[in-house]
């Protein structure tokens, strides 16, 4: 089994939110023995997606769609703005219009686990939002997920230990994504 974490923040200092959960979850997966690959947004040269680039897809969403793609279980992260998740990180799922084509197009029969965090309760704005692009790109989702409110993320004065409580809620998540890719196997 293979696991993508897909970060979709636009903050990639090692102290950001979405870098620190990934973390935990790689780190996580690894003691599962679950090969696992991080993909950050904000790090990626990915283009906006434009009509005239799908003539000659640029090698770096190539690459990013072929992760995606290969990638039996993923975890996306996000931060919630403006009631919805970031434009680069939409931006990298509109790019696997490309394998629209394929036998198995877009993100078909992966599991989907999704987090997102903000500064007040509504989190779940974003984990909405990721619903239905999943779906939409033929994935499943948990139906378990994991909406963080960040001034409880961390424990007292801490910027890299997760609290107990979220540690909690996202090997919960991890559980649940794992135990049910072995179902539908």
């Amino acid at each position: 089994m293979q696991a993508v974490v897909f970060n979709g923040s636009m903050e990639t200092g090692a102290h950001s939110v979405g870098n620190v959960i990934s973390e935990y979850i790689k780190s996580d997966l690894k003691t599962r023995n679950i090969k696992t690959e991080i993909f950050e947004a904000g790090k990626s040269e990915i283009p906006l997606l434009h009509p005239e680039k799908m003539r000659n897809v640029p090698a770096e969403v190539k690459k990013m769609c072929e992760l995606m793609q290969k990638t039996e279980v993923h975890f996306w992260l996000s931060p919630l703005y403006h009631g919805s998740i970031p434009g680069i990180m939409k931006n990298c799922l509109d790019w696997l219009e490309i394998t629209s084509k394929s036998s198995t197009p877009y993100l078909t029969d992966k599991i989907v686990c999704l987090v997102c965090w903000a500064d007040g309760s509504h989190a779940l704005n974003g984990i909405q939002t990721m619903t239905t692009i999943a779906h939409s790109l033929r994935a499943w989702t948990l139906p378990y997920n994991v909406a963080v409110s960040t001034p409880f993320l961390y424990e007292s004065n801490s910027r890299d230990e997760i609290s107990t409580y979220y540690k909690q809620k996202i090997n919960r998540l991890i559980e649940l994504a794992v135990s049910r890719k072995i179902e539908m196997r």
